[in-house]
Order: C-alpha cells, then structure tokens, then sequence
C-alpha cells in the first residue's frame, strides 16, 4: 500500500507539472491578465522546484512499479500491468482518484479554480482577438471600398477638368469682348489695336466655323454679331488696301514706298482671304491690273530713253572679218571718221569686257537723261546690261513681295508673277528680237550671253525662279545670233580673194589683225563660264585663217618674204591672244607651234646665202663619216681650204647684214631679236661641227686648220652682233 501511495502521488506531481506547463505557454504569448499574476501554492506539489529531480522520480516509480504488492494492486483495479514508466502518461487519469492524500484536496481545488479562472480569461482573449479579427478583416475592405470610391472621384474630377477645359475654350471662343468690337468698329486699320483685334476676330470666326460643322448650337447666339463685325473689317480693309493700290499710279511717284507699307499689314490679305474670297480676290486683280500697266509704261519709256545714249555706228551687214579695209564714204566720196569709241574696230574687246566683271554688273542703272545731258554714249551690252538689271532687281523685289503679301508658294506664285510681269516681259523680249534683226558686233551679242548667265544665277542666289523661263527665252534669241554672225565672219575669211587685197605686203595683214582681236577677245570672255558651241565655232574660224594666211603668203614670189609674211602674222595673232587668253589654252598652242616651224625653217633660210657651202659641206661629211666612207673626205680639200679662208674672211659682214635684214623684215623688235639670237646660236652650232669634220683623220693635216677661228673667240664675237631692246 505504501508503494501504492508513492506511485499515486508521484502521478499527481506529473500532472500538476504539466498543468503548470500549459499555463505558463498560455500566459507567455498573451502577456498576462490579473488573473494570471497570482502564483499557485502548490507547497510539496511544487515540481518546478530545484530540490525536485524527475528522473529521480522516475527510479522510485520504475523501483515500485516492480514491486509485487503493486503489481497485485494494479491487476485487481484492472489497470494491468505497465512494464514501463512511459506508459504512466497513460493511465493518469484513472490513477487519479487513487491513493489522493485528503490533506491535499484544498489545494487541488484552488488549482482547480485557478485553472477554470484562466480558462475564462483565455475565453475572454480568444473572443477579443476574434473580434479584433474581425474588424481587421471589416477595416480592410472598408479600405478597398475606399480606395475604388477615390479612383472614382478622380475619374470624375478628370473628366469635369477635362469637360471644363473645353467648355472654356468653347466659351472663350464664341465670346465676343467689347475691345473687339469697338476696335473693329472705332479703330482706324493703321493702329496697331486694330490688326490685334482683326486676329482675335478671325480666330473667333474660325472657331465659329468649326464648331457650327460639329453642330454645336450655342454658335447661332454669336453669328450674327461675328457676321456684322466681319462686314465691317472687310469694307474697311478693302478701302484701306485699294487707295495704297490707287496711289501707285499717281505721277513719279515709286510704287516701291507704298508696297514697302503694305506688308506691314499683309494680315489683311490673309483675312481677306479667309474671310471673304471675292474681296480678297478683287484686290488681287486690282494689284494685278495696276502694276502690270505701270511696269509696262516703266519699261517701254526707259527703254526708249535708253537706246537714244546708244553708239550713233554700230556694226553693220558689211562689218565682217574678211571684208576690205577700205574707210567709208559719204555721198560726195570724202571719208568719215569712224565714230566708234571702242578702237578702231568692232572685232576688238578693248574696255568693254568690264560690263560682265563684278563691280560694273551690278553697278547702278543708267539714267539716260543724265548722260544726255553729258553727251555720253555707250555699247548695247552697258544698255543691256542696265535694263535687265533693273528687270532683275524689280522682279525679285515684285516676287518675294507676291510671296509674302498674296501668301503664294511655289506654281501660284509664278503664274501671279507672270501675270504682273508678263506684259513688260513679253515687250522685252520683242525689243531685243527687234534689235537683233540688225545686228552684226558678235563681241556685243556674246557679252550679253555672258550677262544673263551671270543674271540668272543672281537670280538662283536671291530664290527667284520666275525669272527662269525669261532667261531661258533671250538665250535663245542670243545664241542663235551670235553663232550666224560667227558664221558669216568665217564665210567671209574663206571666200576672200587675196589678189583682191591690193598690194602685198609682209606685215601683218589686217585681217589677221582682227581675227587675234576678235578671237581673244571671245577666248577671254567665254573663260569665265566656258561653252564648248563656242570654242567649236572659234575653231573653225582659226582653220579658215590659218588658210586665208597660206593663200596671201604664196603670192610671195620668194620663199623668205612668205617665211617672213607667216612669222609676222603668227607672232602678231600669237602676242594679241597672249594678252587675255591662258598660256595653255588651244589657240595659244596651236600658233605656237607654227611659228615655231617657220622660224626654224627662216633661219635656216637665213643662213643659206652667205653659209649655205658650209652648211651643205657639213651635212655631207657627217653622212659620211656615219656611213663609214670618211676616206672620200681626202679628195675634198681643196674645198675645205675654200670654206675655211671664205669664213674667216666675210662671216661678219655676212652676220651684220643678216642682222639688218631680219630687223627690217619684223615688225616686232622682240621677235626679231629672237630670230638674229636663233640664227647666230645655229651659226655657232654649224661651225662647230665644221671643227669637228675637220678633226678626223682624213683632214687633220690640211694645212688651211690654221687658220680656222677659235670656237669661243668667234662666240665672243657673234655676241656684239646681238641687238638690245
């Protein structure tokens, strides 16, 4: 029975430690009510104590266990036997009410009640957690409920800003300020009130216009005012832009003022043109109509004016390079005078290239009544310069003005150009057609090429192309007319007779003279914007001179005086293209070589009088001496004795009358110069090689080597001969 004692309340112990287990796991995650705070006086019960060791306890049970008295005890209560302490866990239950000592009921019933009491209070935190929980769980959706109730609004907010933005532009749009209306109304169109509100107005009608094609009604409150208002504007602006109109065609007034004062306000046009097309279109025939007229009436008096300042002679039918050089005649067979200012000749450039250069070709227009009164006279091309000059500069200034006032781009522009300039165009065109007829200076034609060329690309350079198809159309009439002046002037050179000439003469022949005038004169023009039609015509007319020089030259009876003839002419055609054409251009080339071959061919010509033995004894002794046969030389030395003594004893007459007649034969000093210096360096060559022949073996003996001259005395010598200029 004591065994059974201990066992019972060894089990009590247990349980009451794992109740005191449970409870402190309850009360730690809760934190503790005031129930909980109170401590339990379990008194020898306590098993949390240090002086209580468990696996003490677990030695004594498993020791009683094995008793026998408690075995027998433990199969009579049906209990059964527990061979291990384990499986006391178990059967607590039903060892409970076992062996329990009375004197312990007490505290078995505060536990109890303590136990119920935290029970109660985890009932109570188990209900505030659920609720708690639950008004999470309510809170939460209250805050999505929220969060799409915000979403919402500021959909809405949106939307009414966006709706109000509109309706405020609407409003702003149709509205019609008193400023507006007492500025269009009161307000003269020269203020600057007047063009704001002007803007303001066709702004509001604009939107009017858009919004009655969206089908808003609230248009139909301010139409009616807008209307009365656009009314007024355009009666206004129409009278306002048609007097500036009006003044143009008043007497010496420039045009140019009161057009410079109409695209201060080329807003009217515009309006005018959103607004009320007829108007706007009334105005543009009016502007049309009155300059048109007033450049046609400009131009038509200038250009009259202006060709009274022109040379009185110009060039005529009979003016062409192959024609005789006779001075004309009056009626009663005296000579006039020629009253050309430019030289002696139409085939001459002289000054008048300058009309193309930088400077001269966009200089001032002429005034002619100005150099009426100063008795100036000029070329066509100064004339043609300064009228399409002025043509340039007014149709740029009319062009971009179209552009910019009419508000016009592109083919409208140029058909409403054409429309203003088009008579005064057409006139132009008609003059120079006319003028042309007549006209025989090729070097004028060929400069008024080069003028439009130059024109056009001013042109290009401000953005004007309207101008294009002009250009275009007096190039046509240009070139077609200076290629058949060109023509004729070559036709006349191939059909010139030379026994028609009159006497002959080795000077340069006029003809010749005029080709290097006329053909430089054209080489330097046509270098500034080459075209390859001309170098082809100027390369015909330089075979057909070439020619007619061979003709004239084989009416010489003598091969020198022809020599001389082309040497002349092709050093003068040579020296005039010099001056203005390049040193590599074809013409300058090609007569270089030729005077080239005639100089050499007159020296040797030269030469062949006075040392023409010498000369022909050479040639034959160096084919010999090359040919092998040098013993033939023996049975010349009779011969070399003869051209020795015949040297040393007139070489400088010879060379001083050589000299004298080459500087009576070359109009040009510097050429003649240069011929005596190629003739006496040929002389110096010849006798050298005479010296040469003369030392082989053959005639090394002879005893007339005595007295052959010494190479350099004679160099020395021959330079006293060399004229200075």
């Amino acid at each position: 029975m004591a065994a059974a004692a201990t066992m019972a309340a060894a089990a009590r112990e247990l349980v009451l430690r794992a109740g005191t287990l449970d409870m402190e796991e309850e009360e730690g995650p809760l934190g503790g009510g005031p129930g909980l705070q109170e401590t339990l006086q379990l008194g020898e019960l306590d098993i949390t104590s240090d002086e209580f060791i468990l696996d003490e306890v677990d030695v004594h049970i498993q020791a009683n266990l094995e008793d026998e008295l408690v075995k027998e005890a433990l199969k009579t209560e049906g209990i059964g036997e527990v061979p291990q302490v384990e499986d006391l866990h178990l059967h607590c239950e039903a060892l409970d009410f076992y062996g329990l000592d009375i004197q312990e009921s007490e505290n078995i019933a505060s536990l109890h009640n303590q136990i119920t009491a935290c029970d109660a209070v985890l009932e109570r935190m188990e209900q505030m957690l659920g609720a708690f929980q639950s008004d999470l769980s309510s809170i939460s959706s209250e805050i999505r409920i929220l969060q799409e109730q915000s979403g919402a609004m500021n959909i809405r907010l949106r939307n009414r800003q966006a709706v109000r933005g509109k309706l405020g532009e609407l409003v702003d749009g149709l509205v019609v300020p008193s400023a507006l209306v007492t500025a269009i109304l009161e307000a003269p169109v020269t203020e600057p009130r007047f063009l704001e509100q002007l803007q303001e107005l066709d702004a509001k009608a604009a939107a009017v216009r858009e919004q009655e094609a969206r089908g808003t009604a609230a248009c139909a409150d301010v139409r009616g005012v807008l209307d009365r208002l656009r009314v007024k504007a355009v009666t206004k602006i129409r009278e306002f832009i048609l007097q500036k109109i009006y003044s143009f065609r008043k007497p010496m007034t420039n045009y140019q003022i009161p057009q410079t004062a109409l695209l201060k306000y080329r807003f009217f046009y515009q309006f005018l043109l959103g607004n009320e097309r007829a108007t706007a279109k009334e105005i543009r025939d009016e502007y049309v109509e009155t300059l048109s007229k007033i450049y046609l009436s400009y131009y038509r008096s200038y250009l009259g004016r202006l060709m009274k300042v022109q040379y009185e002679e110009v060039a005529e039918k009979d003016d062409l390079m192959g024609v005789e050089d006779t001075a004309k005649k009056d009626i009663l067979g005296a000579e006039k005078p020629c009253a050309r200012p430019w030289e002696n000749t139409i085939f001459t450039l002289g000054t008048r290239g300058s009309v193309i250069s930088p400077t001269e070709l966009e200089a001032p227009i002429l005034v002619p009544h100005t150099a009426q009164r100063g008795e100036q006279r000029y070329p066509f091309e100064a004339l043609f310069r300064s009228q399409h000059y002025a043509l340039l500069d007014n149709s740029c200034r009319e062009y971009l003005f179209i552009c910019e006032f009419f508000v016009v781009s592109g083919p409208a522009a140029h058909d409403l150009f054409h429309a203003v300039m088009g008579r005064t165009l057409s006139m132009t065109l008609k003059h120079l057609e006319s003028y042309l007829a007549d006209c025989y200076d090729a070097i004028a034609v060929f400069l008024c090429i080069h003028i439009v060329l130059r024109f056009r690309n001013i042109a290009a350079k401000r953005d004007v192309p309207a101008l294009d198809r002009y250009w275009e159309q007096v190039l046509a009439l240009l070139w077609p007319r200076f290629e058949l002046i060109l023509e004729m002037n070559v036709q006349s050179v191939r059909s010139t007779d030379p026994q028609r000439l009159g006497g002959l003469d080795t000077r340069p022949h006029y003809i010749t003279r005029r080709y290097a005038e006329f053909s430089s004169a054209l080489v330097s023009i046509n270098q500034t914007i080459p075209n390859e039609r001309t170098m082809q015509l100027l390369g015909q007319l330089q075979v057909e001179v070439e020619n007619f020089v061979l003709r004239v030259a084989a009416e010489f009876s003598s091969r020198k005086e022809q020599l001389v003839f082309l040497i002349n002419n092709y050093d003068m055609m040579l020296g005039v293209l010099m001056e203005r054409a390049a040193d590599d251009s074809k013409e300058v080339e090609s007569f270089q070589q030729l005077l080239n071959a005639r100089t050499q061919e007159f020296i040797e010509e030269l030469l062949s009088p006075p040392f023409g033995g010498l000369v022909a004894f050479v040639k034959e002794a160096e084919a010999l001496i090359e040919r092998g046969q040098a013993e033939r030389l023996r049975g010349e030395e009779a011969r070399v004795t003869q051209l020795i003594r015949g040297f040393g004893s007139s070489w400088k007459s010879s060379v001083e009358s050589l000299s004298q007649d080459v500087m009576r034969s070359f109009t040009n000093f510097r050429n003649g110069t240069s011929i005596i210096q190629g003739a006496l360096t040929q002389l110096i060559q010849l006798y050298h090689r005479f010296h040469r022949v003369l030392s082989q073996p053959q005639l090394r003996a002879l005893p007339a080597r005595a007295e052959l001259i010494n190479i350099h005395h004679l160099m020395v010598e021959l330079k006293k001969h060399k004229p200075n200029f």
